[in-house]
C-alpha cells in the first residue's frame, strides 16, 4: 500500500529568501535522493492554516519508516527547522486527489 508523508509548517518571518533557496537547493533534492516522490505542495494565502503544506509518496509504509528513521532525513529536517516554525507531519494512505 502506497503512503504519503504530509508535512506542514510556517516560514519564519524575515527568512523567506533563505528558506526558498534551501528548499530548492537542498530539501527537495535531498528528499529525491532518499526516494521520496514529491506529490503535492500548497501555499496558504488566507486563513488560519499552516502557511506551507506538502506531501511526498513512497510505495510502502515500511520504506517510509526506513527513510524517516535515517540520519539523512533527520539532517534535512533539522536544517528545515532553521527556516520554519510549527513543523508537523503525519503518514497517511495515499489516494488520488487532494489529501490533507
Amino acid at each position: 500500500m502506497a503512503v504519503k508523508l504530509m508535512m506542514t509548517w510556517d516560514m519564519l518571518p524575515g527568512r523567506e529568501q533563505e528558506y526558498f533557496e534551501f528548499i530548492v537547493r537542498e530539501f527537495l533534492p535531498g528528499m529525491q535522493t532518499l526516494g521520496l516522490e514529491t506529490s503535492d505542495a500548497w501555499l496558504t494565502m488566507y486563513g488560519r492554516h499552516p502557511q506551507i503544506a506538502t506531501a511526498a509518496q513512497m510505495p510502502s509504509l515500511a520504506e517510509m519508516q526506513r527513510v524517516l528513521g535515517s540520519p539523512e532525513w533527520q539532517s534535512l529536517v533539522n536544517r528545515l527547522l532553521d527556516f520554519v516554525e510549527h513543523y508537523d507531519y503525519k503518514i497517511i494512505e495515499a489516494r488520488a486527489g487532494f489529501q490533507m
